[in-house]
Formats: structure tokens, sequence, C-alpha cells
């Protein structure tokens, strides 16, 4: 029997609105390299010539992609530039959303104008170093991994301002998905398009890119990455983003276990307020016929509408009543959104299938003579 192996990026299926297929590849081992820009006009004439001498020592096909997210600077008037005057082994796009959208937005339209079969993603800072792209490349493809994560062991960053709060928040993002990176911050990756392309990001939620890509079935593993000072503009974040970060991990866990089964979630969530709904009207119970008082020697009998019980008891109920509603409404939304959008929840890795079979003309068979369908 011989059978033909297909890649994940043949297997995975196509966005149903086609940005995935829009442009047409760079060829076989090509790069994309995605930059998202905000106020950073004293950091890009440099970067970029750092990004251009590692491209070119790497010998592949190659492009270099800035997302200008409506930066109050002369970001985008020096894109243009690079962008103009950049030599032609190496395509660049400056491209600018029409207001400032976040980081998230802006990495997102790099990922859907990418070609290349790899994308890494590197701020605009100047931080992350570019020297450290091929490492990255020759990882993913010597292990067969989909994602390799930079992890900045030694940051160049302020420590109480940044370090502090970007270990506080990956601690929390792997104690709260299971999927413990040592640096789930760090911009510098190496994804495979294949699946970053199946992946759409809302909010800030780019810093979970290697947690989504995971539910997907993707191999991801970390490399660590050198981290440097700053030399120019200032820092877009702070403390407040441990605070972002809280709020954003309910959304994880919910996404990560429950995306397609959003009534197990309600549910269990309605058989804890049905539990607590049991457990005070039996206490109710107790206290009003006495044997609560008897238990604890005292003598104190009181009446329904002495107490917040009743209350509190059907206000549990209703709880449990309205969660039953709300994961039947989550269930029909999730179908919606699968079925309008043609999407799947699943991702296929790898197929492998039989070679066709030869078309065989038959006969067909004689219809026996009381068939109705001989007659006229």
């Amino acid at each position: 029997m011989n059978s033909r192996p297909v890649t994940a990026a043949d297997a995975l299926p196509p966005l149903a609105n086609g940005h995935a297929n829009a442009t047409p590849p760079l060829g076989r081992g090509s790069l994309s390299v995605v930059l998202p820009v905000y106020n950073e006009r004293d950091n890009l004439e440099s970067l970029d010539a750092e990004i251009r001498r590692v491209l070119h020592a790497m010998g592949r096909p190659c492009e270099i992609i800035y997302v200008d997210d409506c930066s109050t600077d002369d970001s985008f008037a020096v894109l243009q530039r690079l962008a103009a005057e950049g030599d032609s082994t190496i395509p660049t796009i400056a491209a600018r959303l029409n207001r400032n959208y976040g980081q998230t937005a802006a990495m997102s339209a790099g990922f859907e104008l990418a070609r290349g079969e790899i994308i890494l993603p590197l701020d605009a800072d100047g931080q992350n170093d570019p020297a450290d792209i091929p490492r990255l490349v020759e990882r993913l493809e010597r292990d067969g991994v989909d994602v390799v994560s930079g992890w900045r062991r030694q940051r160049r960053d302020k420590t109480i301002t940044r370090v502090l709060p970007s270990r506080i928040a990956n601690w929390m993002i792997g104690r709260a998905s299971g999927v413990k990176l040592h640096d789930y911050g760090c911009t510098l990756k190496a994804y495979r398009a294949c699946y970053l392309k199946q992946l759409r990001l809302y909010g800030d939620m780019h810093r979970f890119i290697p947690l989504y890509l995971g539910i997907l079935g993707a191999k991801v593993v970390e490399q660590e990455v050198n981290h440097r000072p700053r030399r120019a503009g200032v820092s877009k974040y702070g403390p407040s983003r441990i605070f972002k970060v809280l709020f954003d991990l309910f959304l994880i866990r919910f996404m990560t276990r429950y995306q397609t089964k959003p009534m197990h979630f309600f549910g269990q969530t309605a058989q804890a307020f049905l539990t607590a709904t049991g457990l005070v009207f039996v206490f109710m119970v107790a206290l009003k016929y006495g044997l609560v008082a008897a238990a604890f020697g005292v003598d104190w009998s009181p009446t329904f509408i002495e107490t917040p019980l009743p209350g509190l008891a059907a206000t549990f109920f209703l709880g449990a009543v309205m969660s039953i509603f709300f994961g039947i409404l989550a269930e029909i939304l999730i179908r919606v959104r699968f079925e309008s959008n043609d999407a799947r929840p699943y991702a296929l890795a790898e197929v492998i299938a039989s070679a066709s079979p030869t078309p065989t003309t038959l006969e067909p068979e004689p219809k026996p003579e009381n068939c109705p369908l001989n007659r006229s």
C-alpha cells in the first residue's frame, strides 16, 4: 500500500475568511519577522539594520513586517522610509492601524500579512536581540516543535516596575493554565505559521499565544534569549499589568477547559448553587423545629420570617436556575460561532492516505423482470 504523509500546513483547515491564504507564500523555510510599533522612532533604524544583517546571513526567503499602532511620534514616517529604501532581497511592509488598538491587534495584523512558513515577532524597542533569530529557527526545525518561546533569563529592566510584575504574571498564568513557561511576556518567539494563522486575538491576549496554540495541539518549548537594556524611548508597561493578567486568567481558564462545552461549566455552577440551597434549607428546618437549639443547649426556635435563611435559599435556587439557562445560551452561541464561520473545534496534525484506487467501469446489473422500472 502506498501512503502519502500530509504536513500540518496541509492538514490544518484554512480560515473561513480566507486571510490565511490571502497572499502567496515566500517559499519553503521562509521567515516573516513581525514588529508591532508604538512610539519607537529613535529605535527603528538601528534595529532594522540589525535584523537585515541577521536575515542576510541566514540566506532564506524572508520579509520584515512593521505594524504601527497609530504612533503619536514620527515612527510611521521612519517605517515608510525603511520600506522604500530597503534592499529588494528582503521585502519590507509598513502597515499602520487607523487608531491605537494595542499590541495584540498590531501583532494580529502583522500575522495576517505574513507570508513566511515561520513567523517571528519582535518588540520594536530594541530589547529583543535579532541575533537570537537563527537559534530559535534552528530549535524549531531541529526538534520538530511548533512554538519556541523566548525566555529572558537575565532581564535588563527595572526590578520593581518591570521584572517583579512579570514574574508574578508568569506564575499566575502557569498555575491557571497548566502550561508553565518562565516568560510568557517575551515577544521574541518562533511560530509555525500554519498554527498561528488559526488564531483570532482580542484584547491583550498576545501573551497567551503559546497557551492557545497548545490547545490546538502545538508542541511548545522554551529557549533562552538575550535581553538588552532599552536604548531610547520609554516603556509602555508597568505594575498595572498584573491586574490585567488577573482578569484575563478567568477567560483563559474558561477557554482552555470549556470552550466547546460551556454547559459543563455552568452546570457545575448550578450544582454548587443547588447544594448551597439544600444546606440552607436543612439548616432552616432544623432551626425551626428546635434541633439546633437542642444541639447547642439554648432555648431558641425562631420562625422562618425571623431569619434571612428563606431569602438566602431562594437566592441560591434562582442562581442555579439562571446558571442552567446561561449554559443553554452559551451552548447555542458556541454552535452559532463554529457553524457560521465554518470553524472546527479541532486541528489535524497529520493525515496518512492510501493511494487512490483505479476507477473500474462496472456493467449495470440487469433489473428483475417484474421490476416496476422496466415498465413503460
